[in-house]
């Protein structure tokens, strides 16, 4: 069914560096700036993947807003991007942990001690899909640097199915990843310095392209006014004082006035940035809130 083996040597992501054939016997300083050079053409390699990343990012938003969950899956060094991910949603963005979840091939334990086998088991990776409720609504983001991972190919296979939106980031061109999902998004940085270590480039741009998604995404559900995180949760001493600086810079109010509407909104951000701005009761900002389905600057423009 797959074509997990064979032409490995053919991948991007398999290739041997010209620039690194000596590794071994550079300086560290030489090491260290040819590693640098390396990275300096990531972006530019995801750069060209922007329109791609943005058709894939509305697709999440139009998920998200009709009672959707975004699930990023892989195994290795991806699996591990996308839980990492998933899981500053929540103190980021204020959102539920399941709304953004991350799933690695070999489970919580694979995420410090390797279960590399998996890997190539792709019923293993439709059977964890299912385990965990994916359902049409939601949207399904498979990542495999080589864009051949059986995991995550027999997970999007499951997704397809059952007709849900399929997303795939690899780091090869035309990979077979891309092939079967809705929105492939392709940045290919080129052969790493350390022949095979796809945790060096392409995991530098795969991390680069989940930025882009979640926070695009989170932006457009109105979990972000201007450029502050208007959600963030004041859980912790650093936190409390993020989300006092975040009500100053948003009404103009000082430190101490900040601490005050802090409380006054019910530890709310949003809550109490629109009780300043339009010097209003919490029960009033939070009913705007409501109406504009937590967007500040919808609230704001409501009578």
């Amino acid at each position: 069914m797959y074509n997990t083996v064979s032409m490995l040597e053919r991948l991007t992501t398999e290739q041997t560096n010209p620039e690194s054939r000596d590794l071994d016997q550079f300086s560290m300083v030489r090491l260290l700036e040819t590693m640098n050079a390396a990275d300096a053409q990531v972006a530019a390699a995801v750069a060209l993947q922007i329109p791609r990343i943005a058709a894939a990012v509305e697709a999440i938003v139009r998920a998200l807003e009709t009672g959707g969950s975004l699930i990023y899956l892989g195994a290795g060094t991806s699996g591990r991007l996308g839980v990492l991910d998933a899981a500053e949603c929540p103190p980021t963005f204020g959102v539920p942990p399941g709304l953004v979840r991350g799933i690695m091939a070999g489970g919580d334990r694979a995420l410090a001690h390797p279960a590399e086998g998996v890997e190539d088991d792709p019923s293993a990776g439709a059977r964890d899909l299912g385990g965990a409720g994916f359902g049409p609504g939601d949207v399904l983001v498979g990542i495999s640097a080589s864009g051949r991972t059986p995991y995550v190919l027999g997970a999007i296979e499951k997704a397809r199915e059952i007709k849900a939106v399929t997303c795939g980031i690899s780091c090869v061109p035309d990979s077979e990843l891309s092939r079967l999902v809705d929105y492939p998004i392709e940045p290919v940085p080129g052969p790493e310095i350390l022949t095979g270590s796809t945790r060096l480039r392409a995991g530098t741009a795969t991390k680069l392209v989940l930025n882009m998604i979640s926070t695009a995404v989170m932006v457009k559900l109105g979990h972000v006014y201007g450029n502050l995180m208007v959600n963030v949760q004041p859980t912790n001493q650093k936190l409390e004082d993020r989300a006092r600086r975040i009500i100053q810079a948003a009404t103009g109010v000082d430190y101490t006035q900040a601490a005050e509407l802090l409380d006054l909104g019910g530890r709310s951000v949003r809550a109490a940035i629109i009780m300043q701005k339009k010097q209003i009761t919490r029960e009033e900002a939070e009913s705007l809130l409501r109406r504009s389905k937590g967007r500040i600057r919808e609230a704001l423009d409501l009578g």
